[in-house]
């Protein structure tokens, strides 16, 4: 999934870029207001962590801002602020939940998946396709008995072409989904990653449609 941290806090930003970039997640990091609305006038994620206390304002005005323009997108309130006041603020404005800091990285990461799919980002938690078992929510697919492994990149690719449901992604969208805004991408980053995950998953479930990108068969 792509996702957004509004997070002013260096060390804290770290440690969640770290865990959720494992997790197979492509994020894109704001420290104030600004780069947050910025990211989110042009980014489409499947859900926010959005800090209140930003260096040029609050969180609640960039999320007031984003629910009066229509953007739906779940956002999880990630905040040092813990009286039932804060709290009621919070989601009188618009987020879908709300966490205290220091919060559990795990907990987070389920409460994104959660929220995620409520979105519709994540059609189904558990699937089958193609004789392999997937768990989007945990990030694993089996074959049979036997688990194939996959980095944090290669799920991410793989799936990007699940939740496109059989339609053609091109490489632009399979690029936003492997990195976050500001990264230096390869030229052939796309090509390199499918063909890995071919080798894992089988040739045959990812197909070229030359011009167009790829589809998930």
């Amino acid at each position: 999934m792509r996702l957004l941290l509004v997070e002013d806090s260096p060390d804290l930003a770290g440690s969640v870029l770290r865990h959720l970039t494992a997790a197979g997640h492509a994020v894109d990091h704001a420290a104030d207001a600004a780069g947050a609305l910025a990211a989110l006038a042009v980014g489409d994620y499947a859900c926010v962590i959005l800090d209140l206390g930003l260096p040029d304002g609050s969180g609640l005005s960039v999320l007031r801002e984003r629910r009066r323009a229509g953007d739906r997108t779940p956002v999880i309130i990630a905040t040092a602020l813990d009286q039932i006041s804060d709290r009621i603020a919070g989601l009188d404005a618009g987020a879908d939940d709300y966490v205290v800091k220091p919060f559990d990285l795990a907990e987070l990461s389920a409460r994104i998946r959660a929220h995620a799919r409520r979105g519709q980002f994540l059609p189904e938690a558990r699937l089958q396709i193609g004789g392999i078992e997937v768990d989007r929510a945990a990030a694993r697919l089996w074959r049979g008995a036997e688990e194939i492994r996959l980095t944090s990149r290669e799920w991410a690719l793989f799936d990007a072409l699940l939740g496109a449901r059989g339609r053609v992604l091109g490489k632009p969208a399979l690029e936003e989904a492997l990195y976050n805004f500001d990264a230096t991408i390869e030229g052939n980053a796309v090509e390199v990653y499918i063909s890995r995950l071919r080798q894992k998953i089988g040739a045959g479930m990812i197909e070229t449609r030359r011009g167009l990108g790829y589809v998930l068969t």
